[in-house]
């Protein structure tokens, strides 16, 4: 069973995934499991905890525009 999937991207901000399940995500090599309805991802590539977001954007004074993306159900073979 796949879950639709919302990411918005906030002006001058992170990647914000939202869902309702959980999220693999390959970091360092290795898959980590979110289980979280929301995770925000950098987007500036400063962030010192990639793939996650951690406010560098901020200090950087990275700019970038706004965008929303709605993806249907994505199927999930096991």
């Amino acid at each position: 069973m796949g879950y639709g999937m919302k990411i918005v991207a906030l002006k001058n901000g992170p990647f914000v995934l939202e869902t309702g399940g959980r999220y693999v995500i390959q970091k360092d090599g290795k898959e980590e499991v979110v289980e979280k309805p929301r995770v925000s991802l950098c987007r500036c590539g400063a962030s010192k905890n990639q793939p996650f977001c951690d406010g560098e954007h901020k200090k950087i004074g990275f700019e970038a525009p706004a965008a929303e993306l709605e993806v249907g159900p994505v199927p999930v073979e096991r």
